[in-house]
This record gives C-alpha cells, structure tokens and sequence, in this order.
C-alpha cells in the first residue's frame, strides 16, 4: 500500500463516521480522568502504530485505550494484564462504550474517573457500511501523515504541542507556539487560555460538514492581515467559507509524485511567514 494511499475512492463517509464516534468514547475518558493540561491536550489521543491510543491512563489501575484499524478492533488493556478485545463495525458507539465501563469497572477502576456518561449516549451515529479494507486504508494515511508532521516539528525551536487526533473535530494536528500572547485574553484561566497564546495549527481530517472530503488546514491564531495574500504552491488554496486557513485537498497530495516533499515545503513556507506576520502583527 502506498505511503499515502487513495481515499477518494472506497465508500469513506461510513467508515470515518463510525471511527470518529468511536474515538470520542476513547476521549471521554481521557476528560475524566486526567488533569485538565494546556490547551486541553489532557482530552486528545495519540496515534499508535495500529490507529489510534489514549496512552496510559492512571484511574486506579492503569489502562490504555487503542483503537486498531489494521485488525478493526478496540483493545482495553489494564496494568494487571486484563485485556478487552471488541470487533469495530459491528456495533454503534453506545453498546462500545458500554462494554469498556462494564470491564473497566470489573477490573477496579475508581469510581471518581468514570466519566458522567461513560457510553456517550448521546453519540447516535448508525454504524453502517463500515469498511475494514478502508480502516486500513485510514490507518496508512495517518501514520504518513504523523510522520511527516514528526519530521517537520523536529526542526521547530519554539515550543510545539504533541501530535494528536482531537476526538471531537477528528483532525490529527500539531501546534506551534511561538510565544507571544495575544492581547486582552486572559491567560491565567484554564478554560480559555489557549485564547491568549498566538499560534499556527498544521492538521489533516478527513473530511466534515465544511468539506465533505480528506483535507489538510493551515490556521493561524489571530490570523495575520497578510496571510490569504500569501502565494500558495499548486494545488492548495486560501479557504474563506467557515474558517480561513491555507487547504489542500489529500487527493491532490495522495496523486503527487513527492507527498511528503510536497506537505514539507507548504507547512515550512507558511510557518516561515508565521514567524514574519504572527508574532509581530
């Protein structure tokens, strides 16, 4: 399978609905039981060499989530040796939920971490038309993807945040943060401090009611007044309708003949004029 395999053509819509419910189960226990972090990072996921993971979560024994898109399944692992072991697809995201708090409560985790609606019953997503052969799919995109991004950050000198899948949005995305703050917003309160940190957010999703297909965003907070001038090379564009950040479509990239090359050059281009028109604008 290529690096960046074809998404445009085997049925996406169902399997990524059905993994995006999936993964905001995974990150309602992430919001339980741990700390609140800064710019919410105690609530996103991380990709794993198979799909997706919560990492080791201390709620009592320790366990880890992991969302398996090579074998469709979800594991639930404790630090006694417990594993659950669920087949993806074939259930909705509730009766999941469900079955991760029946064994997680089974096998002592404390009732403080439970979170207030473990199943996430308001999470009514039909699991219809899932695909294993796209899970795989899926699950190649991304590890491409967090590749890429682990390269690009590692010549980053400012801080960066961690590269992860944001449950609710369903995007896998770095920040950048280069220090300045944003005048007027208060960054001593937790529930809104991220608003006081200028940044850059280089992401990838595949697909939401804005645009229906696989995309990657560049956004920048607070967007400077130069940056939809910015020249873009071909193939990614200025994006107005409903959120202004530089887009290019993955099936551009996945066509290519240097995917990787091409997302390094765009993403160190655009940080480059961040650096110009973010922390002095």
């Amino acid at each position: 399978m290529p690096a960046f395999p074809a998404l445009h053509d085997i049925g996406l819509a169902d399997t990524r609905n059905a993994l995006h419910a999936y993964s905001r189960v995974m990150g309602g226990w992430l919001t339980s039981c741990r700390s609140p972090r800064k710019h919410w990072w105690q609530g996103s996921l991380r990709p794993s060499l198979r799909g997706l993971t919560t990492g080791v979560v201390h709620a009592g024994p320790g366990f880890e989530l992991e969302l398996n898109l090579i074998d469709s399944q979800l594991h639930v692992r404790t630090a006694r040796g417990d594993e659950l072991v669920e087949a993806l697809g074939e259930q909705p995201a509730v009766e999941l939920g469900q079955r991760i708090q029946r064994f997680l409560a089974a096998h002592g985790i404390d009732d403080r971490f439970v979170p207030e609606d473990a199943s996430q019953s308001g999470n009514t997503v039909e699991i219809t038309g899932y695909s294993r052969e796209c899970a795989q799919r899926v699950a190649q995109a991304w590890s491409s993807v967090t590749s890429t991004l682990e390269e690009f950050r590692a010549g980053i000198r400012e801080e960066t945040s961690p590269i992860q899948l944001w449950p609710h949005h369903f995007d896998i995305a770095m920040t950048w943060l280069p220090g300045a703050k944003v005048a007027g917003q208060d960054a001593d309160n937790l529930e809104h401090a991220e608003y006081a940190d200028r940044q850059m957010a280089f992401g990838f999703t595949l697909g939401d009611e804005t645009i229906a297909e696989p995309y990657f965003y560049v956004s920048a907070y607070p967007l400077p007044e130069a940056f939809p001038t910015l020249p873009l090379p071909a193939g990614s564009v200025w994006h107005t309708t409903g959120f202004h950040a530089a887009v290019l479509r993955y099936r551009f990239l996945s066509d290519s003949r240097d995917p990787r090359g091409y997302l390094l050059d765009l993403w160190r281009g655009l940080l480059s004029a961040g650096r110009v028109h973010l922390t002095t604008s």
